[in-house]
């Protein structure tokens, strides 16, 4: 398989970033939707769990990053030529929507952990200590609260949005390979066969 992208089909690099980036948002969304239920275990761990879910996090944004920057260098399949304008508006919105969300979920993410008032770092899978943004050095912890309750807020939209457009972008991709029988969701498998239409 090709490590650049075609006009039939994704290349590997493309795949990577695009399994791994999933596996990681749904691994990240079952830990922040359980963050309640952790925490009536002991501090230890409810810590342990918010610092994996804030190093996954980090590793999703720069992940989402470097996939941004491939896109933008490597030119992606083209749609099926039988999809009218609305449809072509609709698929190329969809994605649009999820580099945004792939990449403003984790940022705001830690925009929330760097105004947080207790100021505890993130243990980067217990490497290293990850800076938080230098914004809120300095300002008092009276004003952190409300930055922190806002991106607090934001972070959380954002998460059910982009579970939203996952579930979406999965019934798109189940449709197109099981009603349609077209190569769309083949295309960003690996080992498969997509002739070029």
């Amino acid at each position: 398989m090709a490590t650049l992208n075609s006009t039939h089909r994704y290349g590997t690099v493309a795949i990577f970033f695009h399994w791994t980036i999933a596996l990681l948002i749904l691994i990240n969304l079952a830990i922040g939707f359980t963050f309640a239920n952790v925490m009536a275990n002991t501090d230890w761990g409810f810590f342990t769990i918010v610092q994996t879910h804030k190093s996954i996090g980090l590793t999703v944004l720069v992940l989402s990053l470097l996939r941004l920057g491939w896109r933008l260098i490597n030119p992606i399949p083209e749609l099926p030529t039988d999809f009218g304008i609305p449809m072509r508006v609709l698929a190329r919105g969809t994605h649009y929507l999820f580099y945004f969300l792939i990449v403003a979920v984790p940022f705001v993410g830690w925009t929330m952990v760097s105004a947080s008032a207790l100021g505890t770092p993130t243990n980067f899978y217990g490497l290293f200590h990850w800076p938080n943004l230098p914004f809120f050095n300095g300002m008092p912890r009276a004003d952190k609260r409300q930055y922190h309750e806002l991106f607090s807020t934001m972070h959380a939209v954002l998460a059910y949005s982009a579970l939203g457009l996952l579930v979406l972008h999965a019934t798109a991709a189940l449709w197109h390979h099981y009603r349609r029988q077209d190569t769309v969701l083949r295309r960003m498998l690996p080992g498969t066969d997509v002739s070029p239409a």
